[in-house]
């Protein structure tokens, strides 16, 4: 069995503050075994990092649409952000990608509204159960309810922003992951959610504060 957190941010988010050597040392330690690192409408640093660390990474976008975020994952090239959630997931599936939902009915954290989300059901691959930095508005019952109605696989992700927000929250599936088989992996495996850490979710104000600071 193999885990796999399919929603993290590197030091290239406004708001993320994980290092190569941070995602090195996470795979290398069996804490997980593949991280997709999905910056806020940028790619350049899981693109360099995926080089660097080879398949155990993966590629992603998290891309803020007219309407809330969907991760486009297993990415060749920058969905650009803006977009209707229609064109975004045009834009991620023309190449080869799969779309994943983070944090939906969440309104603090932009995620999509439960309208938007029904009139994209047909386009979505993966949908976010639970996430590693839920507090304050907890969607996963409603979640789990929309996925098995639009018979969409649901995943565990940490959502972290810095190095000890991984490992808690994950998706443990059966084989190596690959832009062909990770739905039915998804769909199969066993999300993995464990209580939060204080820390991981103040990361991304201190990680905003710290990059003021430096200026």
């Amino acid at each position: 069995m193999y885990k796999i957190d399919l929603h993290t941010h590197s030091t290239a988010s406004h708001d993320g503050g994980i290092s190569l050597t941070q995602y090195k040392k996470t795979l290398d330690s069996g804490l997980l075994d593949y991280i997709a690192i999905t910056d806020h409408n940028n790619i350049s640093n899981a693109q360099s990092i995926h080089q660097q660390l080879g398949d155990r990474i993966i590629i992603g976008e998290e891309i803020m649409t007219t309407e809330g975020e969907i991760i486009g994952l297993f990415l060749k090239s920058l969905v650009e952000p803006g977009q209707t959630p229609q064109q975004t997931i045009q834009s991620i599936k023309n190449q080869g990608g799969i779309v994943y939902v983070p944090h939906p009915f969440e309104t603090v954290r932009k995620g999509l509204h439960p309208e938007t989300l029904d009139n994209i059901a047909s386009g979505v691959d993966v949908v976010e159960l639970y996430n590693g930095r839920t507090f304050l508005q907890n969607r996963s019952s409603q979640t789990v309810v929309w996925a098995r109605m639009n018979h969409v696989a649901g995943a565990a992700s940490s959502d972290a922003h810095g190095y000890h927000g991984l490992g808690n929250t994950h998706t443990m599936i059966s084989e190596r992951p690959t832009a062909t088989n990770l739905v039915d992996l998804v769909a199969k495996g066993t999300p993995i959610a464990e209580k939060s850490k204080l820390r991981s979710l103040l990361y991304p104000k201190y990680n905003k504060l710290r990059r003021k600071v430096r200026k």
